[in-house]
């Protein structure tokens, strides 16, 4: 199966999961479950959750063992897509293309949706199947360290703290290493977790991770000051106008572009343990690096 195709496919069955595992849009009260439902639906690429089943094959797994944290790890982050966005974060009126939850359903509703996926990322994350290495105490304890305060929260809170600030690349790099690569490298450490992965798999795996979740948002740095709002789907030029510290900002086009490239080559060199195994996290790390939108 070539890449494009495997990920229509994945984020197809991931979809279908996930519909299964949300509440219906009719099950009282209706409101906040058809903003769950608008907010996990609005058309996102699913690389967390295809990250995680990609993980659980390359350690041998099945990946229908690997849906449930795949899914759980996708409403933690439309969760955090869903706060971000409120006029008391980062006040954007546009997400995936099409208004953002509290523009459609106002203010209080989304600080609830976002609370309620939050919630409803550990339910699923609890119908993981253990294995002999890890119970479900293991799992929770992964999703739950990654979303709190010292890694996806913490970030956001510096991502706050620093705008109109100049900061440096090192703090640059600590926000983003809470905020965007913490959540990625625990889709891959979930995803290899269902596999019953011996622990120097995980090492590897979060070297990969951490490595590949910079260069994710680096990249994206790059395109929100290179694309137009209607190719990314989201507003271009926002972090510019907010005087946000980014890649761009501090080190310039050309060198964010070859810091993507380090990167990407630290992140693929930390799968050489694999083998071919990893054939296929390698093709969507590569896809990532190329993408424009």
């Amino acid at each position: 199966m070539n890449l494009g195709t495997y990920l229509k496919t994945t984020a197809t069955e991931v979809d279908r999961a996930l519909d299964r595992f949300l509440p219906k849009a009719r099950t009282a009260p209706a409101t906040i479950h058809q903003a769950m439902r608008y907010s996990v639906f609005a058309g996102g690429k699913r690389l967390r959750p295809i990250f995680c089943l990609a993980a659980a094959e390359a350690c041998g797994g099945d990946p229908a063992n690997a849906l449930p944290p795949a899914c759980a790890v996708e409403l933690m982050h439309t969760y955090s897509l869903v706060h971000d966005d409120l006029p008391a974060m980062d006040d954007d009126d546009l997400r995936r293309g099409r208004p953002t939850c509290h523009k459609v359903y106002g203010e209080g509703i989304a600080v609830l949706c976002g609370d309620a996926l939050l919630t409803e990322a550990f339910l699923v994350l609890a119908q993981t199947p253990p294995t002999a290495r890890y119970s479900t105490r293991d799992h929770v304890s992964e999703l739950a360290l990654t979303g709190g305060s010292r890694h996806l929260i913490g970030g956001q809170v510096m991502d706050l703290e620093g705008e109109g600030k100049s900061l440096t690349k090192a703090q640059l790099v600590k926000i983003h290493r809470a905020k965007t690569a913490a959540l990625l490298t625990a889709s891959l450490r979930l995803g290899a977790m269902t596999a019953n992965a011996a622990p120097a798999r995980l090492d590897a795996l979060t070297a990969f991770g951490q490595a590949l979740g910079l260069a994710f948002q680096v990249i994206d740095d790059i395109l929100d000051v290179t694309q137009t709002t209607e190719i990314l789907g989201k507003t271009a030029g926002k972090d510019q106008a907010v005087e946000k510290s980014t890649y761009p900002a501090i080190l310039g086009l050309d060198a964010s572009r070859r810091e993507a490239a380090r990167l990407t080559r630290a992140a693929m060199a930390a799968l050489d343990p694999f083998k071919g195994k990893a054939a296929r996290l390698r093709e969507i790390a590569d896809h990532l690096l190329r993408r424009e939108f």
